[in-house]
C-alpha cells in the first residue's frame, strides 16, 4: 500500500495546462499529437521539447520505476555532468568516431568540450580512481541524466530528439563469469521495468556496433511508426534485429550453368536490375538455358571506407543494409559512393560495375555469405553496356571478405530451425551490451587480484530511453479519443470530473481528498463555466486510468465510475465511490 499524503490533488482550475482541439502542424505520430495536444509537452526547435507539468509527472513516474528495478538488483546512483572535456573523448576515439552527431563547443579559454552523448569515459575513470582491490568487485553504477545527440533528422515529437533523458549503468567485473552474470542481472531488471510500465516489448539479438564488445540484446517496442525492424521465428524462440540476423545461404539457382565459361553479352539500356533481368530473359535466354530473375545477378554496389572505394555484393534481389555494414565495417568511416567520385576512379563503370578485375585496382571486395564460392551469377563487365554471364566465385573473381550485409526478407529461413521469418516494425526502448574490456583497455583499468598481480576489469553498457519510454507507451496506448495510461505511470489514476454545479465541484473536492489521503493519486477538474462534454473530451484526452463523475446523479447520491482502457461504467453510491476505487486499485480503505 501507498503511503497516505505521498500525493496532492491536482486541480484543473489552477494546474498550468491547456488542451488543445487540433494536431500540431509538425506532428506526424500518434504520440507527438497527443502529448502536445493532452499538455503534456512543448517544442521549443525541432528535437527540443519541455515537459508540462503533467508530463513531468509523468516521466518522474517512469524513472521511480527504474530507479526501484535498478536498486533492487543492487545498482547504484551517481550523477556526472552533461558538460564535459575533450580529453576524455579524445583518449577513447569517440570524439572523432561520432562525428557530426556530437555537439561540440569551446569556453571562453578556447578549450573543446562536448554534451555528453554517453558516459563510458567517465565512468570507466571514476572506478580506476576510486576502487584498487578485486575485493570492491562486482560493482554496478547507474544514472538518470539528459543526454545530447545532433540527429539529423530530429522528428516525431519525443521518440528522436537532441535532448533527451537515459538511464544508462556499467557493471564491472574481474572475470568473464561475473560480467555474464551482471548482464543477466540486467536483463532480468529490464524485462521487470518494461513489464511494470506496461510496455508491450520484445527482446532480440543486436549488434554492438560503435559500442563494442560481444554479446547485445534490444528490447523492442512494436510499432508500425517504428525505425527499428526485427524478425521473430514463426516456430521457435528466435528473435533478432534485422542488422543481427544471420541466415544460412541458399543453394545457387544457377547450378547447372557455374562450370561454363565467362561470357560477356552487349546489354544496352539495361543498367539496373530489373532493365538486366528483362534483357537476359528476352534476347539471350537461349545462353541461359532458363528464365533468370534478381535473385540470380548480382548487385554491386560500391561504398567509401575511409575514403577508397569498396565493392560490396549482394543478390539481385537484396539491397544492402548500410547500417548493418557500418557497423560491420565500424570504427571505420563508410560514406556513400557520389557521383562526383566516378571521375576520380575511372575504372568504375556506373550502372556496369563488377568485382572482377577489382583486385588490380586495390578495391576490396565484400559479400553477403549468398554469393559462394563455386556460385554462378550474371554481373556487370566494368564496360558500358556489357555485362557477364557465369561468372564464377572463386574462378573468374574473388570475395576477400564475407559479412552479413544484405537486408532481411519476409520468409527468410530462421537460422535456428530453418522455418520461415516474420517481420515487424519497433521502437527500441532498450539496450544491453557485454562491452568487455574495451574501455578498461583505453583507460588501463587494472585492480590487483587475489594472487596481488594485476587484473583487467571487464564491462558491460545498459542504457533505457526514459523519455523515449514517455512516447513508447502513448504510442502503445491510445485510441480515437486521447491517450490511454497505465495506472503505474500515469500522472493521477483517479480523473475526478465535476460536471459543473458548485455542489458538485464541493464533492468533487471532497471525494479526490479522500482519495488522496488513501496515497491514489487524483486530478480532479474543478473549473467553473466549463461545459461537461468539454470535461468529458479532456478527460478522454488526458487519459488517466479512471475517471469518478460527479453530475446529474448526486441529487440521487450516486457518482459514475468508468474505466478508461475498457470503457466499463458502474453507478455507485457517493459513499462506496473511493472504497470501489480503492478496491480496483487494489488499494486498502483507511
Amino acid at each position: 500500500m501507498l503511503s497516505p499524503n505521498l500525493f496532492v490533488v491536482l486541480r484543473l482550475s489552477t494546474l498550468f495546462v491547456r488542451t488543445l482541439r487540433d494536431d500540431p502542424a509538425e506532428a506526424e505520430v500518434p504520440s507527438h499529437k497527443l502529448l502536445v495536444r493532452a499538455g503534456y509537452i512543448r517544442r521549443w526547435a525541432p528535437g527540443i521539447y519541455s515537459l508540462l507539468p503533467l508530463g513531468q509527472i509523468l516521466q518522474d513516474n517512469i524513472s521511480r520505476i527504474v530507479d526501484e528495478e535498478m536498486q533492487a538488483m543492487g545498482g547504484q546512483k551517481v550523477t556526472f555532468p552533461a558538460l564535459l572535456p575533450r580529453e576524455y573523448y579524445e583518449a577513447s576515439g569517440r570524439w572523432s568516431e561520432y562525428g557530426d552527431t556530437l555537439f561540440r563547443l569551446k569556453d571562453r579559454r578556447k578549450n573543446d568540450f562536448l554534451l555528453g552523448p554517453t558516459h563510458e569515459e567517465l565512468f570507466t575513470l571514476l572506478v580506476k580512481d576510486l576502487y584498487s582491490s578485486y575485493k570492491d568487485f562486482p560493482v554496478i553504477l547507474y544514472q538518470t541524466q539528459t543526454k545530447y545527440r545532433d540527429e539529423a533528422r530530429p522528428r516525431s515529437g519525443i521518440l528522436r530528439g537532441r535532448e533527451f533523458v537515459m538511464k544508462d549503468s556499467y557493471s564491472f567485473d574481474t572475470s568473464d563469469d561475473g560480467l555474464a552474470a551482471s548482464y543477466q542481472l540486467h536483463r532480468d531488471a529490464y524485462q521487470k521495468i518494461f513489464t511494470r510500465l506496461g510496455i508491450d516489448f520484445r527482446i532480440v539479438s543486436a549488434m554492438s556496433g560503435a559500442m563494442g564488445g560481444s554479446k547485445s540484446e534490444e528490447f523492442l517496442a512494436p510499432s508500425p511508426i517504428g525505425e527499428d525492424t526485427f524478425v521473430m521465428c514463426s516456430s521457435c524462440d528466435y528473435a533478432a534485429n534485422v542488422e543481427a540476423v544471420q541466415v544460412a545461404p541458399p543453394e545457387p539457382v544457377l547450378a547447372s550453368v557455374t562450370h561454363s565459361p565467362v561470357e560477356k553479352l552487349h546489354t544496352p539500356n539495361a543498367p539496373g536490375i530489373a532493365a538486366l533481368v528483362a534483357h537476359l530473359n528476352e534476347e539471350h535466354g537461349d545462353k541461359l538455358g532458363t528464365q533468370v530473375s534478381a535473385k540470380d545477378l548480382l548487385k554491386n554496389i560500391v561504398f567509401k571506407l575511409d575514403g577508397k572505394p569498396i565493392i560490396v555484393l549482394v543478390p539481385g534481389d537484396r539491397e544492402v543494409d548500410a547500417e548493418r555494414l557500418a557497423g560491420a565495417l565500424a570504427p571505420g568511416k563508410l560514406d556513400l559512393f557520389e557521383e562526383e567520385d566516378f571521375a576520380d576512379f575511372a575504372f568504375l563503370v556506373k550502372g556496369y560495375i563488377s568485382a572482377l578485375d577489382m583486385a588490380r585496382h586495390g578495391v576490396v571486395v565484400y559479400a553477403d555469405p549468398r554469393i559462394a564460392t563455386g556460385t554462378a551469377w550474371a554481373t556487370g563487365a566494368n564496360e558500358f553496356e556489357h555485362h557477364v554471364i557465369n561468372a564464377v566465385v572463386g574462378r573468374d573473381f574473388l570475395v576477400d571478405h564475407y559479412i552479413e550485409v544484405a537486408t532481411v526478407a519476409e520468409g527468410d529461413p530462421c537460422p535456428r530451425c530453418s522455418s520461415p521469418l516474420h517481420l515487424d516494425r519497433a521502437i527500441e526502448i532498450g539496450h544491453i551490451f557485454q562491452l568487455g574490456r574495451k574501455y578498461a583497455d583505453v583507460f588501463k583499468l587494472d585492480v590487483l587480484g587475489p594472487d596481488g598481480k594485476p587484473v583487467r576489469v571487464t564491462m558491460g553498457s545498459y542504457g533505457i530511453g526514459v523519455s523515449r519510454a514517455t512516447a513508447v507507451i502513448a504510442e502503445q496506448m491510445h485510441d480515437e479519443k486521447g491517450l490511454v495510461w497505465p495506472e503505474s505511470v500515469a500522472p493521477a489514476k483517479v480523473h475526478v470530473v465535476a460536471t459543473g454545479k458548485e455542489n458538485q465541484i464541493e464533492v468533487a473536492l471532497q471525494l479526490a481528498g479522500e482519495l488522496e489521503a488513501l496515497g491514489i493519486s487524483t486530478l480532479v477538474d474543478d473549473r467553473v463555466g466549463v461545459s461537461p462534454g468539454v470535461k468529458f473530451k479532456d478527460s478522454e484526452l488526458l487519459g488517466m486510468p479512471h475517471t469518478l463523475v460527479v453530475g446529474k446523479g448526486l441529487g440521487e447520491g450516486q457518482v459514475e465510475i468508468r474505466n478508461r482502457r475498457t470503457g466499463e461504467a458502474s453507478v455507485v453510491a457517493i459513499a462506496e465511490a473511493v472504497s470501489r476505487l480503492a478496491s480496483v486499485l487494489d488499494l486498502a480503505t483507511k
